[in-house]
Parts: structure tokens; C-alpha cells; sequence
């Protein structure tokens, strides 16, 4: 359908899919808010999420646990050996190998809880997004049309996609690890009390040490993250645009700008990208750093209080592996406020989504009409995509059943406008458009649709079979049906020479037939469908006057019988309409037959001759 009268697209960024996605630095606007509404969404799974809690901690307690355990094996093997350096005794390796079975079993168990932890979690949030993308689906259907005008398609895709998909990785790892590292922290530093006051106090250094390291790294990285997360945006867009017309811009010798602007933005991805990586990559280092140091710090104050008695050697290893443990969880916090913040801005724009306005589907007590006779009028009809623009002035005409009505005029005529409010793809501002004399806001969508055809300028076939895709409209349909809705359309001797004929796979992009060929499947697939109100965006333009001819014939077929609305572009082919509509700035300024307007000479007959001085020229 043509594009006219349209609010003005919203400009959104490129991402996967041509949408915005989600950036590692990008924020929510009310995190906490955002929070508020997840933690309620989740409401449902309360249960399963405080099992995930008690099995992580769990799991974490018996980890913590093991170097304690282990201590006493290595406690009882250097006495062992003391003693047998000293011929006093020998190594009791049965003491041994019970403590190690034990630790053994610890571990076992630890790592039982850790995988139920898992398997619970990731089923948790594999149900949310689920039902997220479910919600998500059946919200596309009750949106009204101005909010897809508004909005680029990507940006639209990217919350189903980008925005579902990084909520849910971010859910499943953020909740366990924040339970997790907050468990190990207390747990590890616990058990340090418990083998030395003294060593815990100076590894405690460590803990804001490596915080303000931490802070650090992450202030300097997150802004190359986002500029990273903005130009490879930009990047894949301009890729795409590119590559989709590759024709044209090799045709306007283009090549060279293509380039310098692909060498600019992947310079600016590059520098970023290499920062953003390599600051990152310092913290793993600097925590080593930092963790190295107090390892040093524990082995000269631990050697001291093994050689006073105050501790054993034993002591000393479990508390050099705590000290390890405590530096680890503490960098998993870091990285889980990250995806904290990354979690709830893909939450905020699934939620914002989930909470657009919708457009009512259903009316009390609706009119209820099986198949309308298809008498149509429109009586003073006034709209505006914003009230301070209006579109439509004051719209009037009548239609009777059966009649084909062909709407003319120049571009911004309001032309499209006049069949999106008849669909009901938005109401109008006063006046009213009756289907058989009842109101068009009577019917309920559903019912009102299910009696308007349409065969669109932009053709429109989806991945599947030739029949599959002539099956859309009316899906009970016998392959006869089917067969008989092909040759009306003058497409049936074209399916049959096609390998797999009627079972010939179309392409994501029906590039493998002519655009001739598609919209000739399209006129099939509307005859199949029997409707008694056609809607028609004239297709003839781009095709060869052979095919302009079965297209015409083949619409000729479609509209017999149906009221049929024609948005004409060429004037030789709606001669022969029942009534022609010329519009202009929102109105109809005439209106009639071919040879009443003609004979007007007014302004069809103006735009009709100028099309014949175009020809004859």
C-alpha cells in the first residue's frame, strides 16, 4: 500500500535485526521500579526461587567447608611425618583416607545441590521468557496501527528478541551468582575467624583494596563499552543497508563512500572495542595482584603462629585457599551489578511494551453479520493521525453492493488514510463509516476484517509452500478450491511449470519467482478467501504490459460480485469503474463515472489527460 499520510517514523538506532539492543552499559531509567515489577511478574515461581536459594546455599556452605576438612588431613600427615622423622610414630593413613572420603562426599553433595540449583533456575527462567515472548505476540495483535508507523520494525523485533533474550542470561546467572558470591563471602570470612582473628584482620585489607580497584576499572571500561555497543550498531546498519542495496549503490558508482564511511565508524569500534576489552581484562590481573599480596601476608603471620603453637600447618593452607575464595566472589559481585542493570533495562522495555496502549478488538452487544451484502457509506468523515492535523475534512459517498469505486488523486491525497479507517487500523475522529448500515465501530475487529479482502501494492508471501501460502485466508480450503483460485488469477499454468509446482517452497524473500508471479499469488490467495469487501492497491506499475494484462484480467475476476475499493494509480485501468473518487487535500472534490468526470473537465479530467499527454509523448 502506498505510503501516505503517515506520522513520522521515530528514529531508533541499528541492532541485530535493525532494532537497538541491549549495550553492557546501558542502564535502566527506574531500576528499582523495574525490580519492583519483575520481582511481582515473578510471582508465580516464589517456591521454585527459594529452592534455588536454599540449594545454592547449600551448595556454597559444603564448598566452603572442603579446605577446612582438608586441613585436618594435612595436619595429621605433617605430624605423621614429624613423628617419624623422630621415630616416635608413623603416618595413621587410615585417619587420612576417612578424612579425605569425607571430603570427598562433601563435594559430592555440594555438587548435587549446585546442578538441582541449576536445572531449577534455568527452567525458571527459560518459563519466564516464554511467557514473556508469549505476552509479547499476543500484544502485537491488540496494538493499534500508529504505534508500528511510528517506530522502525527493528526496534519493535529487538523487544522480543535482544531485550527477552538478555533478560532472561542475565536473570538466570545474576540470581545464582548474587546468592552464591554473598554466601561464600560470609561463609569464607566465618571460617577464617574460626582458624585465626589476626589473619583475618589483615586479608580483610584486601576486601575495599580490591573494591576501589574494582570501581576503577569499571568507570573507565563502561563508557568504551557503550560507545563499542553504539558503533557496532552502526556498523551492522550500515552493513545491511549496503548489502540490501548493493545494486544501487554500485550503480551510483557509491563504492568508495561506502567504504570511507565503514573505515570511519569501524576505526571509532576498533579504539573502543580495545579499550573497553583491555580494561576489563586488567581486573583479573589486579585481583590477582591484590590476592598474591595477601597471600604473602598470611604466610609470614602464619609461619609466625605455626613456629608459637597458636595455629597448625594445616590452618595455615585452609586459610591460604579462604583468602582465594574471598577475592573471587567479591570480582562475581562486581560483574553482577552489571548484569543487574543490563537485567532491568531489558525489563523496563519489555515492560514499557507490555504497558503501550491497546486497541479495543470488542464491543458490547457487537452486530453480528456472517457475510456482509457489502453496502458501504461513509458520512462525514473527519480524521487526524494528531488532532492539530487533520487529514480527512468532511468525507461523504455512498456505495452500493457490488460496486467498484475507484479512489484517485495526487500523493498525500489522504487516498491509503480512507482505507486503514475503513479497515479500522484507527477510527474516526466524527462522522462515520456504516457496512451495511451499521457503524463499523459495532462490529468487533475480528468480525469486521473477516469480510474485507485486500491485494496490496507491496506483495506479501511468507516462507512455505505455493499452497500454504494461497491457504492463508481461508485455511479449510480443498486443494480443488485452491486449483480453481488459481486459474481465476491466471496463475496455474505458471505454478505447474515450477518444480514441485503447488509444493514449491518460497523463499524468506519470494525472490525465487518475478514480482509479477507474486502478485498474481497474492490475487489467487484473495479469491480463495471469498470475501464480500475488497480493498485493492493497484499492482501494475513495475511489471510488463503481458503481465499488466493477466493482472488486470485476474483482478477483473477477483472483484466480480464484491464491493471493491481501488487505490488507482494509472487511470486507464479504472475506466470502467462503477465510481470514481477524486481526492484532494482530504476531500472529494468529484465524483462520478469515467465519462461523467471527463466531461466535468475539472480536476480527474486534468490528471487523466496529463497521464495521456505523458503516454503520447
Amino acid at each position: 500500500m502506498a505510503e501516505e499520510n503517515k506520522q513520522p517514523r521515530r528514529q531508533g538506532g541499528h541492532g541485530p535485526m535493525g532494532g537497538r539492543g541491549m549495550g553492557p552499559g546501558e542502564k535502566a531509567k527506574d531500576f528499582k521500579g523495574t525490580i519492583k515489577k519483575l520481582v511481582s511478574y515473578m510471582a508465580n515461581y516464589k517456591l521454585p526461587v527459594l529452592f534455588v536459594m536454599i540449594f545454592a546455599a547449600a551448595s556454597t556452605v559444603f564448598n566452603i567447608w572442603g579446605p577446612k576438612i582438608l586441613s585436618k588431613a594435612i595436619t595429621e600427615l605433617f605430624n605423621g611425618l614429624i613423628k617419624k622423622y623422630q621415630g616416635t610414630g608413623d603416618i595413621n593413613f587410615d585417619k587420612i583416607g576417612q578424612i579425605l572420603l569425607f571430603m570427598l562426599g562433601l563435594y559430592l553433595v555440594a555438587s548435587a545441590f549446585g546442578i538441582m540449583q541449576g536445572w531449577i533456575m534455568s527452567t525458571i527462567t527459560q518459563k519466564i521468557t516464554y511467557r514473556m515472548r508469549k505476552e509479547i505476540s499476543e500484544k502485537i495483535n491488540r496494538m493499534p496501527m500508529n504505534y508500528f508507523e511510528s517506530r522502525t520494525t527493528g526496534e519493535v523485533l529487538s523487544r522480543i528478541t535482544n531485550d527477552v533474550d538478555t533478560l532472561g542470561q542475565s536473570l538466570n546467572q545474576s540470581i545464582t551468582q548474587l546468592i552464591t558470591s554473598t554466601f561464600t563471602i560470609v561463609g569464607v570470612i566465618i571460617m577464617m575467624l574460626s582458624i585465626s582473628v589476626q589473619m583475618t584482620g589483615i586479608s580483610i585489607l584486601i576486601v575495599p583494596i580490591s573494591l576501589l580497584l574494582i570501581t576503577v576499572v569499571i568507570k573507565f571500561s563502561q563508557k568504551h563499552f557503550k560507545t563499542q555497543q553504539k558503533y557496532l550498531g552502526m556498523i551492522n546498519g550500515q552493513v545491511e543497508e549496503t548489502v540490501g542495496g548493493y545494486n544501487i549503490v554500485h550503480l551510483f558508482n557509491d563504492e568508495e563512500n561506502a567504504l570511507t564511511e565503514f573505515k570511519q565508524q569501524n576505526d571509532i569500534l576498533f579504539k573502543s572495542a580495545w579499550k573497553s576489552q583491555f580494561l576489563s581484562g586488567l581486573m583479573q590481573p589486579i585481583m590477582n595482584f591484590v590476592g598474591n599480596l595477601g597471600y604473602v601476608a598470611v604466610a609470614i603471620i602464619g609461619g609466625i603462629l605455626a613456629y608459637n603453637g597458636t595455629i597448625t600447618v594445616g590452618d595455615i593452607q585452609a586459610f591460604i585457599q579462604y583468602v582465594r575464595n574471598l577475592t573471587q566472589p567479591i570480582a562475581q559481585l562486581a560483574q553482577v551489578s552489571n548484569m543487574l542493570q543490563s537485567m532491568a533495562a531489558a525489563a523496563e522495555r519489555v515492560f514499557e511494551f507490555l504497558g503501550e496502549d491497546e486497541e479495543a478488538q470488542t464491543v458490547e452487544n457487537p452486530v453480528k453479520i456472517d457475510k456482509v451484502n457489502g453496502e458501504v457509506d461513509f458520512e462525514h468523515v473527519q480524521f487526524g493521525y494528531t488532532p492539530e492535523k487533520i487529514i480527512i475534512n468532511d468525507f461523504s459517498s455512498h456505495v452500493d453492493p457490488g460496486q467498484t469505486v475507484a479512489i484517485v488523486g495526487p500523493t498525500g491525497a489522504g487516498k491509503t488514510t480512507m482505507v486503514k479507517l475503513l479497515m479500522r487500523f484507527y477510527d474516526v475522529n466524527s462522522g462515520a463509516i456504516k457496512i451495511d448500515g451499521h457503524d463499523i465501530r459495532d462490529f468487533n475487529r475480528a468480525d469486521l476484517r473477516e469480510n474485507i479482502g485486500m491485494v496490496l501494492q507491496d506483495t506479501w508471501l511468507f516462507k512455505g509452500t505455493i499452497m500454504d501460502n494461497l491457504r492463508y485466508g481461508r485455511l479449510d480450503a480443498t486443494d480443488e478450491e485452491v486449483y480453481a483460485a488459481a486459474k481465476a488469477a491466471h496463475v496455474n499454468h505458471f505454478i505447474e511449470t515450477l518444480p514441485g509446482g503447488y509444493n514449491m517452497e518460497l523463499n524468506e524473500e519470494s525472490s525465487n519467482i518475478s514480482q509479477g508471479q507474486k502478485q498474481l499469488l497474492t490475487i489467487a490467495r484473495a479469491i480463495l478467501a471469498d470475501k464480500p469487501i475488497l480493498i485493492l492497491d493497484e499492482a501494475t506499475s513495475s511489471v510488463d504490459t503481458r503481465t499488466e494484462v493477466l493482472i488486470q484480467q485476474a483482478m477483473n475476476n477477483l472483484m466480480a460480485g464484491r464491493t471493491s475499493f481501488v487505490i488507482a494509480h494509472r487511470l486507464s485501468t479504472i475506466k470502467d469503474a462503477d465510481k470514481i473518487l477524486y481526492m484532494q487535500d482530504g476531500d472529494i472534490k468529484e465524483q462520478g463515472t469515467h465519462e461523467e468526470l471527463l466531461a466535468k473537465d475539472g480536476y480527474y479530467a486534468a490528471l487523466y489527460n496529463s497521464q495521456f499527454d505523458e503516454l503520447a509523448g
